[in-house]
């Protein structure tokens, strides 16, 4: 990726914002503007800073609750708390698996192109109306089966163009959990892997701002905007499936998915 000005910075912030919490792919629409943009390539410093921006926008939407379960888990008993978080762990563990073992191949899967990333929307949308049509049963907790099977959905979701939360909040619905339970899960879930994969890139020098063409200025914006939308879209996301509307982000998945395909295959 070239230098970043400030705008690029803030275009880029709100698109990570807004699509890091809505079902339509933070990575699908970012690899879509950086190539309108004619970036080559991820800029390490700017990406860290954006997901550490979003992961911020979780703490200020859930803070209360996180205190919660930490209040619980440091009670040192086996209460409400301790196995809520114990599904927390267990469902990074497959992503985590993926991001340690298998980090070569999954940077070479961001580099196939825009076609790959139209037909990842188009499943996200598949999973979208599958979730929306499931009979529902609504389990009043999730149980350790189902957080490894959201987690298991976690990790597939490394595509580009395929949504981690459309994927693993609509894993959640088919598996019969409550819209509202599997979406603050799905929010959750990701705090730590998030921070996880920063500090990994941190420890091997990826965030300097000598080397990535991306000023104080631009960085701090970006880093705004990404926080800013990305607080706005979490709350709207949690209106949205309380309100039973996942429906039309899959209409919109498939919009952008066969553009996408068809600019890709039309204008390579």
């Amino acid at each position: 990726m070239g230098d970043i000005s400030w705008l690029q910075a803030l275009i880029l912030g709100i698109i990570q914002g807004l699509t890091e919490f809505l079902p339509i792919s933070s990575s699908g629409h970012l690899a879509i503007f950086e190539k309108i943009m004619g970036f080559e390539g991820e800029n390490l410093t700017f990406a860290i800073a954006v997901h550490a921006a979003t992961v911020l926008s979780i703490i200020t939407v859930f803070g209360y609750e996180i205190w919660k379960l930490l209040q619980g888990l440091f009670k040192f008993k086996w209460n409400d708390e301790t196995q809520y978080i114990s599904k927390l762990l267990l469902s990074m563990i497959p992503v985590a698996i993926v991001g340690v073992c298998f980090k070569k191949q999954v940077e070479e899967i961001f580099g196939e192109g825009l076609i790959l990333v139209g037909c990842m929307l188009l499943l996200t949308a598949a999973l979208l109306i599958f979730s929306y049509y499931a009979k529902s049963r609504e389990k009043s907790d999730i149980s350790f089966k189902d957080a490894i099977i959201i987690g298991i959905a976690q990790a597939i979701a490394i595509f580009p163009g395929l949504s981690r939360s459309g994927t693993t909040i609509s894993t959640g619905i088919l598996l019969g959990n409550k819209k509202e339970n599997v979406t603050r899960f799905s929010f959750l879930m990701v705090i730590i892997p998030i921070l996880g994969e920063a500090f990994l890139d941190l420890t091997k020098g990826h965030f300097s701002l000598s080397q990535s063409g991306i000023s104080t200025g631009a960085l701090i914006v970006g880093f705004l905007a990404a926080y800013v939308f990305g607080t706005i879209a979490c709350k709207w996301m949690l209106s949205i499936v309380r309100k039973g509307k996942l429906i039309y982000f899959a209409y919109y998945c498939i919009a952008i998915g066969l553009i996408t395909i068809g600019l890709s295959i039309f204008n390579p």
